[in-house]
């Protein structure tokens, strides 16, 4: 059974910190892109970062230079580093694994960001 269990969201105040974190189980985790993306209430989800099976990462522009993705393979989980945190960047945010026509979603995690 497949498993992306998401951690870490909660409030914090604008021009904070929080890390979140995705733990995967039941993949061949070295194998998979993952991914995190987010949704805000009334708005499409988005791709907030990106790091590939081979390492590549990339970034949505709202968030360069603030946020860092980073994946564990000793603890098969991908983390989102988020700093200087904006009240823009309040969504529900989402853990992703695809790998060809296989593709798996987290539960999500709020993270809030007041003024």
């Amino acid at each position: 059974q497949v498993q992306l269990v998401e951690s870490g969201g909660g409030l914090v105040q604008a021009g904070g910190s929080l890390r979140l974190s995705c733990a995967a189980s039941g993949i061949r985790f070295s194998f998979y892109d993952m991914g995190w993306y987010r949704q805000a209430p009334g708005k499409q989800r988005e791709l907030v970062a990106l790091i590939t099976s081979g390492g590549a990462i990339d970034y949505a522009d709202s968030v360069k230079g603030r946020f860092t993705i980073s994946r564990d393979y000793a603890r098969n989980a991908v983390d989102l580093q988020m700093n200087n945190l904006k009240p823009e960047d309040t969504a529900v945010y989402y853990c992703h694994a695809v790998l060809g026509p296989s593709n798996y979603w987290g539960q999500g995690t709020q993270v809030t960001v007041s003024s």
